[in-house]
């Protein structure tokens, strides 16, 4: 079957087979306009691999894996969610890695290879063979590794929850994945998905209302506990507004006593 070129942009893109049923619109269907070109002839849709979080988005996942050529790609990251493609040269491995606070879930697509696990990084008392179709489930805190030992590129997806990279990451090498993970670069060190900067922007709201909270007078301990608690929940995946409304809420309806008490004392 014929198929136009593979056009090499950057951002990249793949060539990805979809349905072959015609679309009589003969334009996108969908809003976010995933679907760079349409050819209604030939059955195939040109997909610009970028990251489309947090809006609504589906995908194939099963080809656009296929086609990732990078060490890893980010195609979507929300607050509590992150899905990456990822590819293995013949013979590379992953690294050796621990995500203390994120749960991990991979699929393979393509090729085959080993996975090891364990609590301990010299201790990797865990390991199974892989292959197409393979899914890999990595508990927060185990230390683990995959290693290609096919003949062709491992291709596999990732999800991690929370997220563990920051929007938009792209990282064409497993070099490149090391020195941004080793903070080679300023901006480089991720937690949960966000540097430390975009924590600090992400937060701000609850900065200016602690501030209004001082200039109200309200005693320094009740505005220490109400934003500590509000930070617990922001790391619970609370959004910062919606923890702002549950603290507040727990003190005006007296769920919490201790919140009354400070704020009287």
């Amino acid at each position: 079957m014929y198929r136009a070129p593979f056009m090499y942009q950057d951002p990249y893109y793949a060539d990805v087979p979809m349905n072959t049923y015609r679309n009589p619109s003969g334009y996108w269907a969908d809003p976010n306009q995933a679907f760079c070109s349409y050819w209604p002839s030939y059955g195939y849709k040109k997909i610009m691999l970028k990251d489309y979080g947090p809006n609504p988005f589906v995908i194939n996942i099963n080809e656009a894996t296929k086609q990732n050529n990078t060490y890893r790609t980010a195609i979507w990251t929300g607050n509590h969610l992150q899905v990456t493609l990822m590819s293995l040269n013949i013979g590379e491995d992953i690294g050796l890695e621990v995500h203390p606070d994120v749960d991990q879930f991979l699929r393979v697509e393509q090729g085959q290879g080993i996975v090891q696990m364990g609590k301990r990084r010299d201790n990797l008392n865990f390991q199974r063979r892989i292959f197409d179709d393979s899914a890999i489930m990595i508990p927060a805190g185990m230390w683990h590794n995959v290693t290609n030992t096919g003949n062709v590129p491992l291709k596999l997806y990732s999800i991690y929850a929370p997220p563990n990279h920051p929007f938009g990451t792209v990282h064409r090498t497993k070099a490149d994945a090391m020195a941004a993970e080793e903070g080679n670069a300023i901006g480089n060190t991720v937690v949960n998905g966000k540097t430390p900067d975009e924590w600090i922007r992400y937060t701000e709201f609850l900065v200016k209302e602690g501030l209004e909270d001082v200039k109200r007078g309200i005693n320094m301990t009740h505005i220490l506990q109400e934003f500590i608690l509000m930070g617990v929940l922001v790391g619970k995946g609370y959004s910062p507004e919606k923890a702002y409304e549950t603290v507040e809420e727990w003190e005006r309806t007296g769920k919490s006593k201790l919140l009354q008490q400070s704020k009287n004392m």
